[in-house]
């Protein structure tokens, strides 16, 4: 299992559509092969930021399957416009 992390830095005022957007986008990810599950949180002390787990069964599901698929440019048009600055992406492994 991989754990996709990213930090969200949402541009102020913003935060209520990117959430109502963001319900709206996860049948997007949740329609590609590879992918087990997501959870959205929101920071308790930073203000507009949030974090994304996404588990996936593979690097390759995520930056291929879904990268690559129709429902990324429907996630793409939805969010990408939140974002200030756009997120850096990581790839987790489990150690322990």
């Amino acid at each position: 299992m991989i754990l996709e992390v990213a930090i969200l830095n949402v541009k102020p005022g913003r935060s209520e559509l990117f959430e109502a957007d963001f319900k709206t986008a996860g049948q997007y990810i949740a329609a590609i092969d590879g992918y087990i599950r997501h959870t959205l949180k929101k920071c308790a002390e930073i203000e507009n930021q949030y974090i994304l787990l996404v588990e996936w069964v593979s690097i390759e599901a995520h930056e291929v399957g879904f990268r690559q698929s129709p429902q990324y440019l429907k996630w793409k048009s939805l969010l990408h416009d939140y974002y200030d600055p756009f997120p850096q992406v990581l790839h987790y492994e489990d150690v322990l």
